[in-house]
């Protein structure tokens, strides 16, 4: 990536959850969570340089504890989307820059996910990017686990929690899952963020379907990776033994 296109990783990291309040301070092998997260970010050659964004004085002052460099933002973000556009507004990001929102309760993510996610950026072309795996069928009968259909060219043409395609004749198929990592032009989070939900992304629960909504595509990029999200204080358990077995 040339210097009319630096990127930058942001983590969103909200204090306030209803199935784990106070999850980014989450302890995990002697560290917080948003550390894990920062930690395999910044190995991404492809970033300048990773943020935290938060609402919350206490993440705030255990990042500055940890040498995480943080940046405050306001409380009432309806999506970590929003959150994201807040941090690189403040930080005075150019037009040109690349935005990569990491999902702040992805302790295991894989730094060639990030790699992968910002290398479609060399074709001016490309607006935002996002990442999607093959999965089992039972994994896409998920209604959790977010589906996508894309074209020939890696075009995002639908997300859904329900399985698509659809195999009308019941035989086997191959389905695309969703990972919800994105990178964006910051032109285009601009105009991600000012549009406001759409009734497909209102009906799904799904805030990417805004962009396709609005004409605006989205590039999918195939990983061999899998990571996992923490959704509520027992999965700190598995987490913790799958890092435990990566040390070991």
């Amino acid at each position: 990536m040339d210097n009319q296109n630096e990127c930058y990783g942001i983590i969103p990291a909200r204090y306030a959850s209803t199935r784990f309040p106070g999850k980014p301070l989450a302890n995990i092998a002697g560290k917080p969570m948003f550390w894990h997260v920062y930690n395999n970010a910044r190995k991404c050659p492809e970033l300048s340089k990773v943020f935290l964004a938060t609402d919350d004085k206490r993440i705030v002052s255990a990042a500055k504890a940890y040498d995480v460099p943080v940046v405050e933002t306001i409380k009432d973000h309806p999506s970590g989307t929003d959150r994201v556009l807040e941090a690189a507004q403040l930080l005075n990001l150019s037009d040109s820059s690349i935005v990569v929102n990491i999902q702040g309760d992805e302790p295991l993510i894989n730094p060639d996910m990030l790699t992968q996610i910002v290398k479609p950026f060399i074709f001016p072309q490309i607006l935002i990017t996002t990442l999607a795996r093959e999965i089992r069928k039972n994994e896409a009968e998920n209604i959790n686990q977010v589906k996508v259909v894309f074209s020939r060219t890696g075009k995002a043409l639908y997300f859904s929690r329900m399985p698509i395609p659809c195999y009308r004749d019941g035989q086997d198929g191959v389905y695309f899952g969703h990972i919800g990592l994105y990178a964006f032009r910051m032109k285009t989070l601009e105009q991600f963020v000012s549009l406001g939900p759409s009734s497909l992304e209102s009906a799904e629960q799904l805030e990417q379907l805004r962009l396709l909504e609005n004409d605006i595509s989205v590039h999918v990029v195939i990983t061999e990776h899998e990571s996992m999200g923490v959704d509520v204080p027992e999965d700190i358990q598995v987490i913790s033994e799958i890092l435990n077995k990566r040390n070991s």
